[in-house]
Formats: structure tokens, sequence, C-alpha cells
């Protein structure tokens, strides 16, 4: 297991394979595994560094502040590329983690070699409407995790998967990718990603005129099943100069879980293209 240090917290990364360096970051509720369905069938092609976020899997925060925001997660991804070392890399990054990818890219975005956003959006905020609004709402789902446990949380989804499982239980193979969901976050502190939520999800604005300052190249992923981050997807390869769009018919959210031999597929592809 691999941890570094960055004030207080130790954030904690795995790192597979030889070649371009490829940093991942995954979304809410997720860790590391999220992304061994890909590793995988890519294993041996690049240098694949998977890390998990703050109030994530193994990463840890001791004390004030916790850093739940998404210019500290940003921050954390250069500060573990600067611990391994690299000057530039691709950042390959999904749902929550894509959201801080986007920010930062606003704001700097020359230690990437390239983008590659998966079910997604530049908004920190999923839910729109004023700041009460969105608080009001992702209190409620906070809840939700320090209510039930892990296995009931997953249950519940099986018969309401919402906008995030629909794709997973859609396709033919749910019963096994719902148990590798639960496999997955059951790694998680449920009462410190509750805390996460309230303090990340805070922006519905999709920072068009921040988008438009995104220099390097950029690919856009999303999946037709993931009704949440289809319009965010459009958005972004609308406004970032020169973004690439791919839609995965058939899939929804959880792209590297439902079609990673797709997603592994394009990935390599376009690290190949901007790999000088």
């Amino acid at each position: 297991m691999a941890f570094f240090t960055r004030g207080n917290a130790r954030i904690y990364f795995e790192e597979q394979g030889r070649g371009e360096p490829v940093i991942a970051v995954h979304g809410l509720i997720e860790n590391t595994r999220y992304w061994k369905p890909v590793t995988d069938i890519i294993s041996g092609r690049c240098r694949f560094i998977a890390m998990d976020m703050r109030g994530h899997g193994n990463t840890s925060v001791e004390g004030e502040p916790q850093g739940f925001d998404v210019q500290t997660v940003g921050e954390d991804i250069i500060a573990l590329a600067d611990n391994l070392g690299l000057e530039r890399f691709h950042l390959l990054a999904h749902s929550t983690g894509g959201f801080a990818a986007v920010r930062y890219a606003m704001k700097d975005c020359s230690r990437f070699k390239s983008l590659i956003l998966t079910n997604t959006g530049s908004a920190t905020s999923p839910v729109p409407g004023d700041p009460e609004t969105v608080r009001k709402f992702h209190h409620r789902l906070a809840s939700t995790f320090e209510k039930y446990d892990w296995k009931r949380i997953i249950a519940g989804l099986k018969v309401n998967p919402g906008p995030f499982f629909r794709g997973i239980m859609e396709s033919d193979a749910s019963e096994e990718l719902m148990a590798r969901s639960l496999e997955m976050v059951r790694i998680g502190d449920r009462n410190v990603i509750a805390s996460f939520v309230r303090s990340f999800y805070t922006d519905p604005d999709p920072c068009v005129e921040g988008l438009r300052k995104i220099a390097c190249p950029v690919l856009v992923i999303y999946g037709e099943k993931d009704d949440l981050f289809i319009e965010s997807s459009r958005l972004m390869a609308r406004e970032i100069p020169g973004a690439r769009i791919i839609e995965y018919t058939g899939v929804g959210h959880m792209s590297a879980l439902e079609a990673p031999g797709l997603l592994a597929g394009d990935l390599m592809a376009f690290v190949a293209a901007h790999a000088a």
C-alpha cells in the first residue's frame, strides 16, 4: 500500500505498469477499485496511477481543515504528480473527480498532457438551484450515508437505481456489477463520506468562461443512460476548445465498470495521440 502526505492528509494511491503516466481519480463513494476492470485491460501499456480522494477509500485526514472542496482535491492531484516526480501526465477523472480536474484545468492545465473526463461536469453541484436548495439536497443525501450501512444502500439501489446505477441495473451483468460495487464502496467510511458530501457539492455554476480557457487536449466520454451528466458532458465538449466527445450506447454512469473494454481502448488511443 502506497501513501504520501500532504499537510494533514495521508493520501493513498496505487501504481501499475510502465509507459505514459496516467493519474486516475474516481467519483463519490468510489476508490481505486473503481478502475480495476480498466487496469486489467491496459496493464503494461501505460503507467497507471489511481488515487483515493480525500474522504474516500484508504485516504485519511486528521483534524481540520478536512479539505473536502474542489480546490483542495485538485491540488492533491498535482501533489501526487509532484511526489512521483511527474512533470507532465495524462489525467483521467470520473464524476466528482472530474469536477476537481476540470476546475483545476480552468486555472492551469500546463501539467496535463491530456485530460480525459468520464461521466462528469464542470459544476461542483449536479443539482441546480440557489445555495439553500443545493445545501438541503446534499444534506439529505449525506444523511442517507449516515443512516444506512453499505449493504442496505446497495440493496436500495437495486430497487431504485437513480441516475448513478441505472446503467448497471439495466445491464445483463447487473448482479455481478452490484456485487463488485458493494465490495468497492464498503472500504469507505460512511460518516466521512457524509461530511464530504455536505462540504464539496456547493456550486451549480458550470463556469463556461473557465471552460473556454482550457488549452490541453480534452476527451469527454459519457454514457447514453447517464441521465445526470449528458448535458454537462455536451456543454464541456462545446465550450472547451478542440475537445472531442464520445457517447457510449447502452452505458450509464459507471463506465469503468459497465464498459471497461470501450473505456480502455479510447483511453489508450487518446493517450497515444497526445504522448509527445
